[in-house]
């Protein structure tokens, strides 16, 4: 505890967040616990909770709370998987209607465990979301399904606004950070979306050792895999068990490197 409280008092000024408090965020967090939902906004201790529920939003997660892989940026539990909940799809659209989401997010954890990689638990939901949800925009942040098309393809049927799959680091620091995850393949997962698809989006973490460089590498790869929007956003450790954070970036280099890549083809937010 004593540890983590010196982390916490180590952050720079612009780094600083509120307690998650407020009206907003006690109906989400109700309604979460009612419905039995996860969502990686609490399961992967993420420090912008307040600050998204309050504004209504939330980033539901799929296929359980227990992930496959063992990522060392991430907060998910992981081991053994239970069952899928095969009623899931239907639980998840019907928490949508009441709570009025209209930019409906979804990810998942890694689903190793089963043949298909969870697509078409992946699929259903997607599908049952817009029946039931039929003027909210759906988002999804898929896994990387080992690479294998054709269970990307029945994403892709379900026809969500947006797909979404992040890199997460530079190439450098995939094998020490992603578990049982790949860089290039990661890339071959967007090209395939931006190839058969709409809007292929993706997104990194900075602040875990990586450089200058290395950074407008990755922006370049992703432009050249078809990526449209690309996220940038601050790694901030979930736990002291978890990767340290190298470095707090500041506003301004944030801003540097959105004014730098933009005027590529690429959206960066």
């Amino acid at each position: 505890m004593a540890h983590e409280m010196r982390d916490r008092q180590r952050l720079p000024k612009w780094m600083k967040m509120k307690m998650p408090k407020g009206e907003s965020y006690s109906k989400i967090k109700n309604l979460v616990n009612e419905h039995g939902l996860h969502t990686i906004c609490s399961s992967g201790n993420c420090p912008n909770i307040g600050e998204c529920w309050n504004r209504g939003t939330a980033t539901f997660m799929i296929l359980g709370n227990i992930c496959t892989r063992k990522c060392k940026f991430c907060a998910v539990p992981n081991g053994k998987p239970l069952a899928p909940d095969l009623k899931e799809p239907e639980k998840l659209a019907e928490s949508v209607r009441i709570m009025g989401v209209k930019h409906c997010v979804i990810t998942s954890v890694d689903r190793d465990d089963l043949d298909d990689q969870g697509a078409e638990i992946w699929a259903r939901t997607i599908t049952e979301v817009k029946r039931v949800n039929p003027e909210t925009r759906i988002e999804v942040l898929i896994p990387d399904f080992r690479g294998k098309t054709e269970l990307i393809q029945h994403v892709i049927d379900a026809k969500p606004e947006v797909i979404s799959h992040n890199v997460e680091t530079v190439e450098r620091l995939t094998p020490f950070i992603r578990f049982a995850s790949k860089y290039r393949r990661s890339l071959e997962v967007i090209k395939y979306v931006a190839d058969n698809y709409t809007v292929a989006k993706s997104g990194i973490m900075l602040g875990l050792g990586e450089t200058h460089e290395e950074i407008l590498q990755t922006m370049d790869d992703l432009l050249e895999a078809g990526c449209k929007v690309m996220t940038i956003g601050q790694y901030l450790a979930p736990t002291p068990k978890h990767m340290p954070v190298v470095e707090y970036i500041t506003p301004e280099r944030f801003a540097e490197y959105k004014k730098n890549r933009n005027g590529k083809r690429i959206q960066i937010c």
